[in-house]
């Protein structure tokens, strides 16, 4: 099954934002578009607004003047539904309500001819259940677009519980025709992104909440550290805090309450005080005109140890080793090898984090995951109350001698972006283990989707492929609410590779 003729014509139902940017993807690729909107006027407004777009991508030389006026041409305002009748494919972009879109569904399968696919780019709810109100639902597909869908190059493409493969596979060639990345997924809550890219915001709302760091200096450490291109209070209060939680409660919701996806309190708070974010001027950051720039936590100046031993290679942070070295600061390797740590001069240790706190050990600082440490510009330490002041000023000045700022969190375990890849793993193996989607997929709509340094499988085989069921393994001995319990998925996955490599 090959994507649609150029000839066919495309409509879209639903003239805001989104549906404005499929319509301009659909158009750009050839398609004569159709819109229409129950709203009247709505659908011409929509048309000079998309032919407005093309005007300044010729401005800035990204279309040439002579396809422009060949889009234009191709693109038209429908009065009403029996408009599309001939309409190859059909996506709805209306109000994210079950039942506005399922009457609009069983509407456009008394017009349109038997073979027109039918698409819903609905971001939260059920495909199956969309689809389910029509006499046919083998030919509805979730086209999941992100916005704004005219730059974003991933489309998710949704398969509900009757979609015939034949639609799926139509969708499918249709978007990659298009020149977008489309990617295969079951009918899911939050299908692949939204299910995956929880636990983003929720650990981050989680360290704020148990008063371990402020907004800025985590979503510093996400950033510097971690090597996401934005932390998760700045990027939810881009996208806006009622809608961030909107999908959080939606994929809750879903999944009967799975403690995995429970909202965060700190941001409901938020949302009913009217802070929203960058649209309202304030959210977890004040975006007033005269408001000064949050700025993260950076411990002081300290000098750095006189030396260090190395017990172990230090496993995901061997890098260490090498920078430690070249900053001029003598490593001595314990012939014993006791584990996989640094020991200061002070006999305090150094350990990369594991899930564990820093008050069950005597004299411990941890520091955290990051991406690259060569490239890391922070490192975040985490101290408990017991730890020896000595021990956290060599910590810190090591880590400054290796050109990196420091953030010292309070008793944080799995400290800031250990815990947070970890769970991502976590849900992306067992996502894949329930069918979802393929790992390939997976990695592609992270990395696209939400602009992941890396996909949660990539992750996975960098860090050793029993890390994050460990790590996760001890966060839930120390918060057995299940919020951290590894998936059975992961779990067969960490205890097949330990069985491979001859662990009893």
């Amino acid at each position: 099954m090959t994507a649609l003729d150029l000839s066919s014509p495309v409509a879209v139902v639903g003239t805001g934002t989104m549906g404005q940017g499929i319509a301009q993807v659909a158009l750009t690729a050839g398609h004569h578009v159709r819109l229409f909107d129950s709203a009247p006027g709505r659908a011409q407004d929509a048309v000079h607004a998309i032919g407005a777009r093309l005007d300044r991508l010729v401005e800035k030389d990204r279309l040439q003047a002579a396809d422009r006026d060949a889009a234009r041409g191709r693109l038209h305002a429908a009065g009403s539904l029996a408009e599309l009748a001939d309409c190859s494919l059909v996506v709805e972009a209306v109000l994210e309500r079950l039942d506005v879109k399922q009457e609009l569904m069983r509407a456009l399968e008394d017009v349109v001819d038997d073979d027109c696919l039918l698409a819903t780019n609905t971001s939260s709810l059920s495909v199956t259940a969309i689809g389910g109100a029509l006499r046919n639902p083998g030919r509805f597909v979730g086209l999941h677009f992100f916005n704004p869908a005219p730059l974003l190059p991933l489309v998710e493409v949704v398969s509900g519980f009757a979609t015939d493969v034949t639609s799926a596979t139509r969708a499918y060639e249709m978007a990659r025709a298009w020149g977008k990345t489309p990617v295969a997924c079951a009918d899911t809550p939050g299908f692949i992104v939204n299910r995956l890219a929880r636990p983003f915001y929720a650990e981050a709302f989680a360290a704020y909440e148990a008063q371990s760091a402020d907004p800025a200096t985590i979503d510093a450490v996400l950033r510097e550290c971690g090597g996401f291109k934005m932390g998760a209070f700045e990027l939810t209060d881009l996208i806006g805090q009622d809608v961030n939680e909107s999908v959080t409660h939606s994929v809750w919701q879903a999944f009967f309450h799975d403690v995995r996806f429970t909202p965060s309190l700190a941001q409901r708070r938020l949302v009913e005080s009217g802070r929203l974010g960058r649209k309202t001027g304030q959210g977890w950051y004040d975006y007033g005109d005269d408001a000064e720039r949050a700025e993260p936590h950076t411990a002081e100046a300290a000098q750095p140890p006189a030396y260090v031993v190395a017990e172990g290679d230090l496993g995901p942070a061997a890098d260490l080793l090498a920078l430690i070295r070249e900053a001029g600061v003598p490593v001595r390797e314990d012939e014993e090898d006791h584990g996989t740590r640094l020991v200061l001069p002070s006999g305090g240790q150094l350990v990369l984090a594991d899930g564990q706190t820093s008050v069950e050990f005597r004299d411990v600082v941890y520091f955290d995951l990051a991406l690259d440490y060569r490239r890391a510009t922070r490192v975040a330490l985490s101290a408990s109350q017991d730890t020896q002041p000595q021990t956290l000023s060599e910590a810190i000045g090591l880590f400054q001698a290796l050109g990196k700022d420091v953030s010292v969190l309070g008793d944080a375990p799995g400290m800031i972006v250990a815990r947070t890849v970890a769970r991502i793993i976590d849900l992306a193996h067992d996502a894949v283990a329930k069918g979802v989607a393929t790992e390939e997929d997976v990695d592609t709509a992270m990395r696209l989707g939400v602009n992941y340094p890396l996909g949660p499988f990539e992750w996975s085989r960098r860090l050793g492929r029993s890390w994050a069921h460990e790590i996760l393994d001890e966060l839930h001995q120390r918060d057995p609410s299940g919020r951290y319990a590894p998936s059975l998925a992961l779990y067969r996955h960490a205890y097949a590779t330990d069985k491979r490599e001859g662990t009893p």
